[in-house]
């Protein structure tokens, strides 16, 4: 009882002062996460008590079972009452500042208008939207020809930095962006990939919350909202705050915000996503060494499970990672980006959690940086390799042979032997375009509009894609 009593006593304390600062709107307000320590997961229920209680769950070293996490004193006294255990790795200079070679906003953007001025035959840059305090979210597009919209090309997506700290994420997409140019004409996948795709790689998505991790605090995560942050990866709409994956408490690292996408960086990749449909996403954090994919609620796993959980294993494999969905691995995770993704355009999304808890957020740039995008190129030129084989790339038209506008849904079927199953439902595709991503079988598709539908022949899908006319 006297235990019950401690923690009902520290989450109130936690949760009154929370609320007292609901008001306020500077940082110097918020608690003094400023000790680093160690906690044994081997107990499985620890990380959902963490979670619970609004810990910064920093990353995890899975075959150990131990989680790194931030906190405050407040908090250490809290998990201590719950019989938690944490070792104390660090009390000072958790605060200091990132290694100067890590980037910030201007030097990103810097670095990509130099990419552009070098290479403009096969890229373009764009805008995708600008965070709260105004500063511009770049994207740099590759492909043979970016002035033309090629409708048979598939689209890939490449984004870092959700989370302000993770100062290494943008080195990987700014690899992804060095690697594809330069080799281009020289590499004969490089040059495969980039005729045959249209590549978007966003490489520093928390622009606001970068700036405040070099001038504030390094440990900063979220955006910039009202001094106290929104998580930006808890702030999607797919299941927003629906399975106690993420935190109502502004004092909170994974504070969801006030409403689904009322953050205008979340508002920013939805249109993004919207905008260019793409096959496949990878959204690139640290730490952890894993990857990641739909969803994030406990027990909830994807229509396409078979094709989603293969890929995923394949990257892990590839890259020595651990697959798995958040909730297997880690704990539930609700409002993340992958999970809208999936469900609102059925894009195969990934997270990928680079780095192990041996480097963290912030490792020596010298040391880590090249190890570390060197081997990460072995997960996203898979997704490349991948856009190439087992899948069906349909093009649904109208009576006179434009792309089908309006609403309508797209089922793809798996057909084996006398037995069809639905396999996966695409929504209303803008241009008329539907990439189905398969394992090898036989499938067949049906397009339905609210006044017909029709039904393709059954398609034989091998190692290749497959591309076909759908006219209704």
């Amino acid at each position: 009882m006297k235990k019950m009593m401690a923690a009902l006593i520290g989450l109130i304390s936690l949760n009154v002062y929370a609320h007292s600062l609901h008001s306020l709107e500077y940082v110097e307000f918020l608690p003094v996460r400023d000790l680093m320590g160690k906690v044994s997961i081997k107990n499985k229920n620890v990380l959902n008590q963490l979670n619970q209680f609004g810990i910064d769950v920093a990353g995890v070293d899975v075959p150990n079972q131990i989680a790194d996490i931030i906190i405050s004193a407040e908090e250490l006294k809290l998990l201590e009452s719950q019989q938690i255990q944490v070792q104390i790795v660090m009390t000072k200079n958790l605060m200091a500042a990132p290694d100067s070679e890590y980037k910030n906003p201007d030097e990103i953007e810097s670095l990509l208008k130099q990419f552009h001025a070098r290479f403009r035959d096969i890229s373009r840059l764009e805008v995708i939207g600008q965070s709260l305090e105004g500063r511009n979210i770049w994207a740099i597009v590759i492909s043979d020809d970016v002035t033309v919209k090629d409708q048979t090309e598939p689209v890939i997506l490449f984004n870092s930095m959700h989370h302000a700290r993770e100062m290494m994420t943008p080195e990987v997409g700014l690899d992804i962006i060095e690697q594809l140019l330069t080799n281009y004409g020289a590499d004969e996948s490089v040059t495969r990939w980039v005729n045959n795709n249209e590549i978007w790689i966003v490489p520093m998505f928390n622009v606001d919350g970068n700036n405040l991790a070099w001038t504030k605090n390094s440990m900063w995560r979220k955006n910039a909202r009202g001094g106290y942050g929104v998580d930006l990866n808890r702030n999607y709409p797919k299941g927003w705050g629906s399975c106690n994956g993420s935190s109502g408490s502004r004092t909170s690292d994974t504070y969801r915000g006030e409403a689904p996408a009322s953050e205008p960086e979340t508002k920013a990749m939805m249109n993004l996503i919207k905008k260019i449909r793409p096959v496949f996403d990878i959204s690139y954090h640290s730490y952890s060494e894993l990857v990641l994919y739909p969803f994030g609620c406990k027990g909830q796993k994807t229509q396409t499970e078979e094709v989603v959980a293969k890929i995923g294993q394949q990257m892990g494999q590839a890259l020595k990672y651990q697959p798995g969905t958040p909730w297997e691995i880690l704990y539930s995770a609700d409002g993340g980006d992958i999970d809208w993704m999936y469900d609102e355009y059925q894009v195969i999304p990934y997270v990928i959690e680079i780095n192990s808890t041996r480097e963290g957020f912030q490792p020596s740039y010298s040391k880590w940086r090249d190890v570390t995008v060197e081997r990460n190129r072995l997960g996203w030129q898979l997704l490349l390799n991948r856009l190439e084989t087992s899948s069906i790339r349909a093009y649904v038209k109208d009576e006179n042979g434009l792309a089908l506008t309006g609403d309508y849904i797209i089922n793809v079927y798996k057909v084996d032997g006398t037995n069809t199953k639905l396999f996966q439902t695409f929504k209303s595709q803008e241009f008329g375009v539907v990439h189905a991503v398969v394992n090898p079988g036989n499938y067949k598709l049906e397009v339905k509009t609210a006044q017909r539908s029709i039904q393709s022949d059954v398609i034989n899908v091998e190692n290749s894609r497959v591309e076909l006319d759908l006219s209704i």
